[in-house]
């Protein structure tokens, strides 16, 4: 192993990190946010809105994200109304066709991933909040989606690791994030060995970073609300008087 291509990767590929980051939680925050009320239609009594949703989350599963990455970034641009549209000036960039490709790809995992979240959460909590009136907006926002975020939490897990080593096909259509510069390194020094052993170290890394950062959030979640302490008045309480009674004379 040359330890010099070694050092000089180590020291090279922390260049594409900030690349790598913005376009893992960009998504994932852009996918998780319309995953949302996808969810809730997904699991809707309503056919025609679960089977669109179905529909849409069937082909971006189904597909591999490199051929929608590949359709996004060469074959929307063979469209001549979308080059004349003023999107052209975003589909032509690189960055931001990785950055809707991966948003698309996560919404549709993340929306399966939530939605047995949703169908987990036990009938009787969604009873006891129609039984004490609430709304059907004011069940979801307090009793539904928070008990399916904690119930999903697990699932999630797995789902932004997988972005996190997806994003590597990023490299792919220029963008220059770890595996991105990994690549030109090799190119260069002709050391695929010593400079993607780092590259994997770094991506490693991020992998146990986000692992132990669900862990403390899924243990701060599951730690039991402590009552609230009743304060003692400092001094004694006094004993009622006991009742004077007089004989009748």
């Amino acid at each position: 192993m040359n330890t010099a291509v070694a050092l000089d990767a180590l020291f090279t590929l922390p260049r594409g990190l900030v690349l790598t980051l913005a376009l893992t939680f960009a998504s994932l925050a852009a996918g998780f946010v319309i995953s949302v009320p996808l969810a809730f239609l997904r699991g809707s009594t309503n056919p025609w809105a679960s089977v669109s949703v179905l529909a849409y989350t069937y082909a971006f599963r189904g597909t591999p994200l490199l051929v929608q990455l590949f359709l996004i970034y060469y074959g929307i641009g063979q469209l001549s109304f979308v080059r004349q549209s003023l999107l052209w000036p975003v589909i032509r960039e690189p960055f931001w066709c990785a950055f809707i490709a991966f948003t698309l790809n996560s919404t549709a995992h993340t929306t399966e991933v939530l939605r047995g979240g949703i169908q987990a959460v036990p009938q009787g909590q969604i009873e006891a909040a129609k039984s004490l009136g609430l709304s059907r907006l004011h069940t979801i926002y307090l009793i539904t989606f928070p008990l399916a975020i904690r119930i999903a939490l697990p699932a999630y897990v797995n789902e932004v690791i997988g972005m996190l080593k997806a994003s590597s096909l990023a490299s792919t259509i220029t963008l220059l994030e770890i595996t991105g510069l990994a690549r030109q390194l090799v190119s260069e020094t002709f050391a695929p060995y010593e400079v993607f052993v780092v590259a994997g170290a770094f991506y490693l890394l991020l992998t146990l970073m986000i692992t132990r950062a669900f862990q403390a959030l899924e243990v701060h979640w599951s730690r039991p609300n402590k009552p609230p302490s009743v304060a003692i008045a400092s001094s004694p309480k006094k004993r009622p008087k006991p009742l004077l009674t007089t004989a009748a004379s």
